[in-house]
């Protein structure tokens, strides 16, 4: 098994989320890609949740295409799509998002201010995208 955590500037995202995983279909590996945050904690955070996350949907035969597919089409910047009801992929985020809780309690992280570092990431490119839209 191989696991690939980078991290990356947030507007090299596929799409607008902090935290993106799928599984090298050629060697096998599943990579997670997490945006750059200002600190070493969140993007751990981050990183946690989507390999969690991604195994947990590989176990449950949640398919990547289905969680994509899904978060590609979430508009609500300030909600989870893995928190929505209707989210393919609800239990295995949400039990990811537990045990990223639990470290962040152990590293310290308040979690409140760690969800806005997360959001205003989100907005930010959401507001660059839209700009770009109305300019076309």
């Amino acid at each position: 098994m191989k696991i690939s955590i980078q991290t990356i500037p947030h507007h090299q995202q596929r799409y607008n989320t902090v935290g993106d995983w799928y599984s090298d279909k050629i060697n096998g590996t599943v990579r997670i890609f997490v945006s750059e945050l200002d600190s070493w904690r969140y993007e751990l955070l981050v990183g946690v949740h989507e390999v969690v996350e991604a195994f947990l949907c590989m176990h449950d035969g949640v398919t990547e295409e289905s969680v994509d597919q899904f978060d590609k089409q979430f508009v609500s910047h300030s909600d989870e799509p893995g928190d929505a009801p209707s989210a393919p992929y609800r239990k295995q985020h949400c039990l990811a998002t537990g045990i990223e809780r639990i470290l962040a309690a152990c590293l310290d992280v308040t979690w409140v201010e760690y969800e806005e570092a997360l959001e205003r990431l989100i907005i930010k490119r959401e507001e660059l995208e839209n700009g770009r839209k109305k300019a076309e």
